[in-house]
C-alpha cells in the first residue's frame, strides 16, 4: 500500500499508536487515510513543511466526564460520556452522540477522524466531532432514558453551542434522546438555539428528511456508482442491508423506491431472509415503534427465515449495503460477496468494512463507496437542518430531498475525478480520502499554526 513507500508518513502512524495505545478502531481509520496521502504530499509540499497530518491526527480537544443517573428501581449508575472536537478548521465540530455499550475514547476518536473528511466531501461548513457514552438503551424505560439523557447534558452543554459544536445522534441515539438532550439544554442555557442539536423533532425545528437522509444518501451514492459504470441503477436488483436501525431501514426504503429488491436484513442476534423482498411497514413497526428485535419478523411473515447467529453477507446479492456497525464484514465475507456475484457496495455505517475486506473489493474491480463518502448524507442534511435553523424557517420534503441527491452527486463527483487525477481511476476510497483531506488541510494552513 501507499505507506511503505513514505517513510514520513509511516513514521507519523508509528508515532499515533505509541501515543494512542490500545485504540484499535481509531488506528485502523488513521492508517486508512494515511495509505491515500502519499501523492497529495508530493503535489503539496508545504503540507509536509506545517506537519498538517502530524496536526489532524490529533484532537483539538478531547473531553471524558461521569455520568450519574438513577434507573426505575432508585439505583445509582455510573456511566462514562466524551465528547472529541476533533477538527474545526470548516466549521463548528459536527458529529453524532453513541450510546452503546462498546463505547470508549478509541471508538468516538475514530468515527470523529472519520467525521472530519466526511463533512469535508459534503462541501458544507462544518467541522469533525464525535461523542458518545457506554450507557446502553436497549431495555431501558422511557423514564430511565431520559434521567441519563438530562445527567449527560448537564455536563456536555458547556462545551457545546450552534458556533461551537453540534451534536446529532448515532448507534442508540434517536429522536427520543435527542429531545430529552434538548430540553435540558435549553433548561440549563436559557436560550432557545435550534441550531445546537440536530436530528431534532419536527414540531422543535427538526428537518424533514433527516431521518431518512443517511439511508437514502447512501443509496443514491451506490446509483451514482452503478451509473458511472454504465449501468442504470437498481432496478431489479437484488440487494442486501445489514442491521434494522435508522440508516438500514430508510436504505430498504430508497432501495425499494428505485426499483431494487432488499431480501435480508438483521441485527445483533441474527439475520432475516425474505426472498419476497422485506416488509418495510413491518419492519418499522417492530424497530421503531415497538423496539423489538428482528427475529420478530418471522411471526408476521411466515415465509421468511430467521437465522440466529447468521451471516448475512452469505446471501448472495448484487448490492451489499453494510449498514449496521464498524468491522462487521470482513475479508472472508467480501471474497464470499464478490464470489456470489456482488458488483457495488455502499457503507451506510463508519468503517464496517475490515482492511482485508476493502482490499478484496478493490481487487475484484467492484464499485466500493467507502463511509465517509457514501453515508455522509445524513450529517449533510443535519448541516440544511442548521441552514434553517438559522434562518428560522423550515423548508419542504420534495426540497430537501432534492438538496440532498444533489450533494450525493457532487460527492461522487469529487471521489470520482480526485481519484483519476491522482491515477487511481474507479478508486473512491483514494478519491474521498484524498478529496476530503485536501479541503481540511487548505484551511488549516489558512488558519496559521493553532
Amino acid at each position: 500500500m501507499g505507506m511503505k513507500s513514505d517513510e514520513r508518513l509511516e513514521t507519523i502512524y508509528q508515532e499515533v499508536l505509541k501515543r494512542n495505545p490500545g485504540e484499535t478502531e481509531f488506528h485502523q481509520a488513521v492508517r486508512e487515510v494515511l495509505e491515500s496521502l502519499g501523492p497529495v504530499l508530493a503535489k503539496y509540499p508545504e503540507f509536509r513543511e506545517r506537519k498538517i497530518i502530524e496536526r489532524i491526527c490529533e484532537p483539538e480537544r478531547q473531553i471524558i466526564f461521569r455520568v450519574p443517573w438513577q434507573d426505575d428501581k432508585g439505583e445509582v449508575h455510573v456511566n462514562r460520556g466524551f465528547r472529541v472536537q476533533y477538527n474545526s478548521a470548516l466549521g463548528p465540530y459536527k458529529g453524532g452522540l453513541r450510546f452503546h455499550p462498546s463505547v470508549y475514547l478509541g471508538i468516538i476518536k475514530f468515527l470523529g477522524f472519520e467525521q472530519i473528511f466526511k463533512n469535508a466531501l459534503t462541501g458544507l461548513p462544518i467541522g469533525g466531532g464525535k461523542g458518545g457514552s457506554d450507557f446502553d438503551p436497549k431495555g431501558k424505560s422511557d423514564n430511565e432514558i431520559m434521567r441519563f439523557c438530562q445527567s449527560f447534558m448537564t455536563e456536555l452543554w458547556r462545551y457545546i453551542g450552534e458556533y461551537t459544536d453540534v451534536p446529532a445522534g448515532d448507534i442508540g441515539v434517536g429522536g427520543r434522546e435527542i429531545g430529552y438532550m434538548f430540553g435540558q439544554y435549553k433548561r440549563l442555557t436559557s436560550k432557545y438555539e435550534a441550531g445546537v442539536l440536530t436530528g431534532k423533532g419536527l414540531d422543535y425545528g427538526g428537518s424533514l428528511v433527516r431521518t431518512e437522509a443517511t439511508g437514502y444518501g447512501a443509496t443514491f451514492f451506490v446509483q451514482e456508482m452503478l451509473r458511472a459504470r454504465g449501468d442504470e441503477g437498481f432496478g431489479g436488483k437484488t440487494c442486501v442491508v445489514s442491521g434494522s436501525g435508522n440508516v438500514a431501514i430508510y436504505t430498504v426504503e430508497k432501495i425499494h423506491q428505485l426499483g431494487g429488491r432488499v431480501v435480508a436484513c438483521s441485527d445483533s442476534n441474527g439475520f432475516v431472509l425474505d426472498e419476497k423482498g422485506i416488509d418495510l411497514e413491518l419492519l418499522k413497526q417492530l424497530k421503531e415503534v415497538e423496539r423489538r428485535r428482528i427475529r420478530d419478523y418471522v411471526e408476521y411473515r411466515k415465509h421468511a427465515r430467521y437465522v440466529e447467529g447468521g451471516n448475512i453477507w452469505s446471501v448472495p446479492c448484487q448490492v451489499a449495503m453494510p449498514s449496521a456497525t464498524q468491522n462487521e464484514l470482513n475479508g472472508k465475507d467480501a471474497a464470499q460477496l464478490v464470489k456470489n456475484g456482488c458488483i457495488a457496495v455502499g457503507e451506510g455505517a463508519n468503517m464496517p468494512t475490515t482492511p482485508e475486506g476493502i482490499r478484496v473489493f478493490l481487487e475484484a474491480k467492484i464499485a466500493y463507496g467507502p463511509g465517509k463518502a457514501a453515508n455522509a448524507g445524513g450529517v449533510a442534511t443535519s448541516a440544511l437542518e442548521m441552514q434553517q435553523n438559522a434562518c428560522r424557517d423550515s423548508w419542504t420534503f420534495e426540497y430537501t430531498e432534492k438538496r440532498l441527491a444533489h450533494i450525493m452527486k457532487n460527492i461522487h463527483q469529487n471521489c470520482w475525478d480526485t481519484a483519476e487525477e491522482f491515477g487511481a481511476k474507479g478508486n473512491y476510497v483514494v478519491g474521498a480520502n484524498i478529496a476530503g483531506f485536501i479541503k481540511v488541510a487548505k484551511a488549516m494552513v489558512a488558519h496559521g499554526l493553532i
